[in-house]
């Protein structure tokens, strides 16, 4: 074998590595195009899902505000038929306290003990505990005119996931629910024992 011929040898495999380097470059940009296009796809999605969340938490909040508005005038009269002689209501009471931000959607008082309503149109099981942890618990820190009287909880929901009025019910909670055109219920037999917050 002559030099001529492995230098040709070399060249032929130098143009190989050349042409497989180009490949691998031209293959390069063809990925980080694709990258560039999927990420301006995926933030114009996130956009869209952000917008659709958006409104999705709105009709939240507005169904949240109707099924207040429907249960509020009827409440207190089922607690007082349960001997808690609550008079006065509030509707979205909400504290600020070092950061902290409790809110309770219906608040009935009377002159020993109140009740702290959470409302929902879907209950679910931490529903429940958000509102014993994040509500109830706390609650005197957040309301300290309301120390020394009896702290009660309640749910009022038109549907109920996962046994979430069961749940709250073992928890020392009321639960509400509708029961006919305008009227709300409480659902707990005459045997339950209201647990004091």
């Amino acid at each position: 074998m002559n030099s001529d011929m492995i230098e040709q040898g070399f060249q032929r495999v130098w143009q190989m590595f050349q042409e497989t380097d180009r490949q691998f470059k031209e293959t390069d940009r063809k990925i980080e195009e694709t990258g560039r296009i999927l990420k301006e796809i995926m933030k114009e999605n996130l956009k869209e899902s952000d917008k659709y969340f958006r409104k999705v938490r709105e009709s939240d909040r507005n169904w949240g505000k109707l099924v207040e508005a429907l249960i509020r005038p009827s409440v207190a009269e089922q607690f007082q038929k349960r001997g808690i002689s609550v008079g006065g209501s509030g509707q979205r009471e909400e504290r600020k306290r070092g950061g902290e931000t409790v809110e309770t959607d219906i608040l009935l008082t009377d002159a020993d003990s109140l009740v702290a309503v959470e409302v929902k149109t879907t209950l679910g099981v931490q529903d429940v505990d958000g509102h014993i942890g994040n509500h109830l618990k706390p609650f005197k820190k957040f309301f300290p005119e309301y120390k020394d009287k009896k702290v009660y909880g309640a749910v009022a929901y038109i549907h109920a996931e996962e046994n979430a009025d069961r749940y709250a019910y073992k928890n020392g909670l009321f639960v509400l629910t509708f029961s006919g055109k305008d009227t709300v219920k409480i659902k707990n037999d005459r045997k339950f024992v209201p647990k004091e917050w």
